[in-house]
């Protein structure tokens, strides 16, 4: 459907403009020069210019490097994947984690990565009058990545580049006497994650609380998500985790993956470096 210009009195006039081109550069011919754009949307060509040269640095768009003409960046690829991922995920994983939840009788999060900080996008629980312990976690909620078994596992997979970043905006701070603080037992700390396939929350995030998580790749072996089971620790101790849960969390995670399309052994295409 073409973009059609409405009046909006808080629309941004560049942003704007930019939807403008981005639109007129997904219809008709697969490129168009800047006399082609200024002519189809009756912009200026300088206008035209100054934008495509700020969409192409973010890889919205790209440019021939013979015709000199632009065309759509795959950098919005990337971001349309990263949309369907996210509206197919919960689907797909939620028969999956009713059933570990059941299975394990304990609380079960699917959980992704946003802005440096972690989102619970699902969460399923199996509670009696014996079990009355409710996990404070909600639909929606934030947290901080780097003190609980979800957000390590996604963590672990990012790039060194982004894991910086991340760290240099949100800290490292002390949630508990177990979180980890310091930056390079952190790092230590993710790359065995990275090699075990699971991580570990060891009452980090909340006292009293102990998780397993493991991580939910699509079909291009990029982790997108992760799963975990949570509960108090006198329930989920590190015998029971290690000799039992880890095992199951990896498992159901290994589940939803192929639902999404992962094939075993389909290397993660982001690096490490």
């Amino acid at each position: 459907m073409p973009f059609r210009k409405t009046k909006n009195p808080g629309s941004v006039q560049a942003i704007e403009r930019g939807c403008r081109i981005l639109d007129h550069l997904s219809r008709g011919k697969q490129s168009y020069s800047i006399q082609d754009l200024s002519s189809g949307l009756n912009l200026p060509k300088p206008t035209i210019h100054r934008i495509l040269s700020t969409l192409r640095h973010f890889g919205f768009v790209a440019q021939d490097e013979l015709s000199k003409e632009y065309h759509l960046g795959f950098r919005l690829v990337e971001l349309g994947h990263t949309v369907l991922d996210r509206i197919n995920l919960r689907k797909v994983a939620e028969p999956f984690l009713a059933n570990l939840a059941r299975l394990v009788y304990e609380t079960v999060h699917l959980v992704i990565l946003d802005q440096g900080k972690i989102v619970y996008l699902d969460k399923v629980e199996e509670v009696d009058d014996q079990r009355s312990l409710r996990m404070a976690s909600r639909i929606g909620m934030r947290n901080y990545a780097h003190s609980c078994a979800v957000g390590k596992v996604l963590l672990a997979t990012l790039p060194d580049v982004e894991l910086d970043e991340i760290i240099a905006r949100r800290g490292l701070p002390r949630l508990t006497k177990n979180t980890i603080v310091h930056l390079e037992e952190f790092k230590k700390h993710l790359a065995n994650v990275r090699n075990q396939g699971y991580a570990i929350d060891d009452e980090e995030n909340e006292e009293g609380i102990r998780c397993v998580a493991a991580p939910v790749k699509n079909d291009r072996g990029e982790v997108i998500a992760a799963i975990s089971i949570s509960g108090p620790s006198v329930r989920l101790t590190q015998e029971r985790i290690h000799n039992k849960l880890k095992k199951q969390i990896m498992k159901s995670a290994l589940q939803i993956s192929k639902k999404l399309g992962y094939k075993s052994g389909f290397p993660n295409s982001r690096s490490q470096n």
